[in-house]
């Protein structure tokens, strides 16, 4: 049935407000993502291409639910690593053979030409039935150009980035965004469900990665800003600790940020979200052609990191600067 009248963006607004209050009970009052239990959905056969941090742990997770899940990379050594301790994830190393006869196929790849050149080799595979859930941040333009590929053979789609990276993949707490149909996100919701604490149906087009890419703009400019938050507090002698009670006690205080502090503080920068991805991401808004002064400065930062060999380590590694800056003091 069509939604009813009025306008689109209040109506999604306030369905996305909604389940965001759900997203926020499913992670606690203070933020931190509970691992979820695994579902009793029935076991299928499953296909993950790209066995990077995010498509490796989605995978992982998949496996512990009961499914059968293929794991495929283009660097065959890559996903065998991956599926290695991982029960019941199975490396393919033929790319036909990994999509054959899967009911959902992600693709968790690095951009939209990726994306397009590996399904592109993949559709003559492909079972009848099976959907194709698109959850690389490739951006709408990408996503939409996607949709169209899929639409040219015949193939059930859904763009579907994730707000999360690793741990809450393993934890099953991933935010879905999903664009698409209802009947295809009604296909694919079981399994997409043993992934993620919430399902966000945020559209029928490219809407879903459109979100995903302003949440990782936001991600970026507000890590930067905490770096020289901190770099200010050192300026004026305050203790961190002291700056986190403030933010606690109030309505500023943003989980993800907060978590942050302490990993700049302890230059501790394992991949997480990796600052070359978010630099990717960042040229992405750009292509959107909003004036943005901050974006600017986000993105210089975030190339200075990379120069800086940071470029695969977390976004906490844009305080590289202010930690040098201390060394040298």
């Amino acid at each position: 049935m069509p939604p009813a009248a009025g306008p689109p963006r209040r109506t999604r607004a306030a369905g996305v407000r909604q389940d965001v209050r759900g997203v926020r009970e499913e992670h606690g009052q203070e933020g931190n993502p509970r691992a979820r239990e695994p579902s009793m959905s029935q076991s299928t056969t499953l296909t993950v291409l790209g066995a990077g941090a995010l498509g490796a742990a989605m995978a992982t997770r998949l496996g512990r639910t009961g499914h059968e899940v293929r794991l495929w990379n283009r660097t065959s050594e890559k996903a065998s690593a991956a599926a290695e301790h991982a029960e019941g994830v199975t490396a393919v190393e033929d790319l036909g053979d990994a999509v054959a006869g899967a009911s959902v196929v992600f693709t968790v790849l690095r951009d939209g030409p990726a994306v397009a050149e590996v399904m592109s080799a993949a559709f003559a595979r492909l079972a009848d039935d099976a959907v194709w859930v698109q959850a690389s941040t490739v951006g709408p333009s990408s996503a939409t150009d996607l949709a169209g590929l899929a639409r040219d053979h015949g193939v059930a789609y859904l763009d579907a980035p994730v707000s999360g990276s690793t741990d809450p993949a393993l934890r099953g707490t991933l935010i879905w965004l999903v664009a698409g149909s209802e009947d295809v996100l009604a296909r694919a919701r079981p399994v997409l469900d043993d992934l993620g604490s919430s399902v966000l149906h945020v559209g029928t087009g490219a809407e879903g990665s459109a979100v995903k890419l302003a949440l990782n703009a936001w991600m970026a400019a507000s890590t930067v800003a905490m770096s020289d938050v901190l770099a200010l507090c050192d300026a004026l002698g305050v203790d961190h600790a002291a700056l986190v009670r403030a933010l606690e006690a109030g309505p500023l205080a943003m989980p993800y940020e907060l978590q942050k502090i302490g990993a700049m503080d302890d230059e501790a920068y394992a991949p997480g979200f990796g600052v070359r991805l978010a630099l990717k991401d960042i040229d992405l808004a750009a292509s959107a052609d909003v004036p943005s002064s901050l974006f600017q400065a986000v993105r210089d930062r975030l190339e200075q990191t990379v120069a800086a060999g940071h470029g695969k380590d977390d976004l906490a590694a844009v305080d590289y600067r202010r930690q040098k800056r201390s060394s040298a003091a």
